[in-house]
């Protein structure tokens, strides 16, 4: 489909963004995504790492873009096809995506994405951010985020794009859409991915002031739904994925449509207004600037990344 088309032009990006970036030093490497036919089955990118077990119908999705697996063009590119891959396995019925990365589930939206690049780059990278969400929201698959460090802004979405949300009870790690704080705003879809989440209130009160919670208060508002200690993040996953495995897959199936299909109709079909306006909001000299000053200030702290 167009996606696959488009992965080809993608890649030759992704060294461009590697040298334009002193806080990207891993941009993302499009591999091909090939699944052999045999009881395990591995596939494995610079950038991500799936694992599949025919036995037991279920795929671990490593995320392995150092140094926080920042968002990129062409990581979400992959995330989104390898996803596609796996939901044409009609053997795979469940995915549990976690962090290769240490201390870090995802780090969020690559900035480097959004500063200093034309309209139309930074459309083209905000048509790949919808499309991740699109595929991983409304997958037919269970979906369980095992978030095994912080998981701010992008990162978070991505979280709530799951079924289920298992943390490490870590008050080192943080979750949250903090957007606000760079900035920017969140749009509306991700709004609308927070409310279904958390509720009306606390969503509001998140994006206002760009909050981002220790793993306790995440649990407090459902924004996670269970802590574990940080080295049985996985293993809980696998758990609990045999609990969501049990029901048919028909009935859940057809009951995750019936509750997610209006909020990803109303993206659908305001996809290149979002855009539109994701443009000409981040091309603004004053949001510009406001990046700079973010990017500037994570020169001076050390730091290697976004959001």
């Amino acid at each position: 489909m167009a996606l696959r088309a488009a992965l080809r032009n993608k890649c030759r990006l992704s060294a461009l963004a590697s040298q334009l970036s002193s806080c990207s030093r891993n941009a993302a490497v499009c591999a091909p995504t090939v699944f052999v036919a045999q009881r395990r089955n591995n596939s494995t990118s610079t950038t991500l790492k799936v694992d599949y077990d025919q036995s037991t119908g279920v795929a671990v999705m490593h995320l392995q873009n150092p140094p926080v697996n920042s968002l990129s063009l062409d990581f979400l590119t992959e995330i989104s096809i390898s996803v596609e891959k796996l939901e044409m396995d009609k053997s795979c019925r469940g995915l549990i995506i976690t962090s290769g990365q240490p201390k870090v589930f995802s780090a969020g939206l690559d900035i480097m994405e959004m500063y200093g690049k034309s309209p139309e780059r930074c459309g083209e990278f905000w048509k790949a951010v919808q499309e991740m969400w699109l595929k991983v929201y409304g997958s037919n698959l269970i979906t369980i985020a095992a978030i095994n460090g912080s998981s701010p802004a992008g990162g978070c979405l991505l979280s709530m794009t799951c079924d289920y949300r298992i943390m490490a009870d870590n008050p080192r790690y943080s979750i949250g859409l903090n957007e606000t704080q760079l900035g920017i705003v969140a749009p509306f879809w991700f709004k609308d991915t927070m409310v279904n989440t958390v509720g009306h209130r606390h969503t509001e009160m998140a994006l206002q002031l760009g909050l981002l919670y220790n793993p306790m208060e995440a649990l407090k508002i459902g924004l996670v739904d269970q802590l574990v200690p940080e080295d049985q993040v996985l293993a809980t996953a696998a758990q609990t994925m045999k609990k969501w495995l049990a029901i048919p897959d028909h009935a859940r199936q057809i009951t995750k449509t019936m509750m997610r299909k209006p909020t990803i109709d109303k993206l659908r079909s305001n996809r290149e207004a979002d855009i539109l306006n994701f443009v000409q909001f981040i091309t603004k000299d004053s949001i510009q600037k406001s990046l700079r000053m973010y990017l500037e200030m994570l020169k001076k702290r050390g730091q290697k990344k976004p959001e």
